[in-house]
């Protein structure tokens, strides 16, 4: 059929009618033209790279934690372990009448609230200087009935602490039992100190517990300190146990069930899994070629995704998803959403196009009916 200039006419200015009105309509955000079009190839400022099983290897990368060996190499310490500033109480007997420390007619000495000083260091009579810190009571004893052998004859002594606390640890957080705990026999360990405490407040999954010491401090996750013993560290006197919660979250925007900051509830989260907890795709306006994952990349991956040697600090990155492909819905399940990423789901064109149609159908409807109300 020929074309008269007139229609050809009128569909020119339909058309530009429906580009003008598309422009300027409310949607979620860009569409995936234009995201594309705003690559480095394209004279923009990000990368746009479709994710394959390269790709998925390349960027799963999770935070690492974990105990340095300063804190794996400590060894356990006894409960009973002798501190400064601790108070000591010391009764020395001696198998003579007329003994060295003793009063004549008696052949026991107590030596009452005797400190330990600062270094460690008590002084006992004839004995001299002794370093106590680091001893259990009995070890001290030991110590104290050597040197004094050669003073007095079979010397017999006991020490006893009266004063003092003895190494003790904070647990705080989201805890069920926060406060000072001392280390003893069944919590020298950090497993069972949390236990002690009664346990974690938050689900296990996104536990993460940090150990301070001095100036020193490292952190596990929950699930991980009980799967790996080696990281089930000996306490130390002052440590300062925080349990919290994971403070990592990704961003979901566009057409999906769900927009908002959205926390991880596990450890790994992989795109599929993210789609999933923000309800999905939604069906009528998604456009499911257009998942895509924007993220600033340190340097190291971006190049090796990239293939490229000359990039300087973090670059902008976006991934694209197509789960129309064959293996669409296992590259989602393969790649790793991390800390800080936004997911963008692009919607479907139609969509806009019926948003168009929408806007123009509209206003002649609401013509057409006051012109009925006017007729009747």
């Amino acid at each position: 059929m020929t074309m008269t200039p007139s229609r050809r006419a009128v569909l020119t200015g339909l058309s530009a009618t429906l580009l003008t009105a598309s422009c300027g309509l409310p949607r979620s955000g860009p569409n995936k033209r234009e995201l594309f079009a705003g690559s480095v190839m394209r004279q923009g400022d990000a990368f746009v790279v479709k994710v394959n099983d390269f790709v998925t290897r390349a960027t799963a990368v999770q935070p690492a934690l974990g105990f340095t060996s300063n804190f794996i190499n400590a060894g356990q310490i006894g409960s009973d372990t002798i501190r400064p500033g601790d108070t000591l109480s010391l009764t020395i007997w001696e198998n003579v009448d007329d003994g060295l420390l003793a009063s004549k007619g008696a052949n026991a000495t107590q030596l009452q609230e005797v400190q330990v000083d600062g270094a460690g260091f008590i002084f006992v009579p004839y004995a001299g200087r002794i370093k106590a810190a680091g001893n259990t009571p009995d070890g001290l004893r030991r110590i104290i009935t050597t040197k004094l052998d050669a003073q007095t004859p079979d010397p017999q002594v006991l020490v006893t602490r009266v004063a003092g606390d003895g190494a003790t640890v904070s647990v705080m957080g989201a805890i069920n039992g926060q406060g000072v705990y001392p280390i003893e026999r069944p919590t020298r360990t950090l497993s069972a100190m949390i236990a002690k405490a009664g346990g974690v407040a938050i689900p296990p999954e996104v536990a993460k517990i940090t150990v301070t010491r001095g100036g020193m401090s490292g952190s596990i996750w929950l699930k991980d300190l009980y799967e790996n013993p080696k990281m089930d560290i000996a306490l130390r006197n002052g440590d300062v146990i925080l349990v919290e919660k994971d403070q990592r979250a990704f961003t979901s925007l566009g057409a999906t069930g769900k927009q908002a900051r959205v926390p991880f509830e596990t450890q790994t989260l992989s795109a599929l899994e993210a789609i999933a907890t923000v309800g999905g795709l939604q069906s009528n306006l998604a456009d499911p070629t257009g998942v895509f994952v924007l993220r600033n990349e340190p340097a190291d991956i971006a190049m090796k995704v990239l293939d490229r040697t000359d990039l300087v600090g973090d670059q902008r990155m976006i991934y694209v998803l197509d789960l129309t492909q064959p293996n669409g819905m296992f590259m989602a399940r393969d790649f790793a959403i991390r800390d800080g990423d936004t997911v963008y789901v692009t919607e479907a064109p139609f969509v806009q196009w019926q948003k168009t149609l929408s806007a123009l159908t509209q206003p002649l409807g609401t013509v057409n009916t006051l012109n009925t109300l006017a007729g009747n």
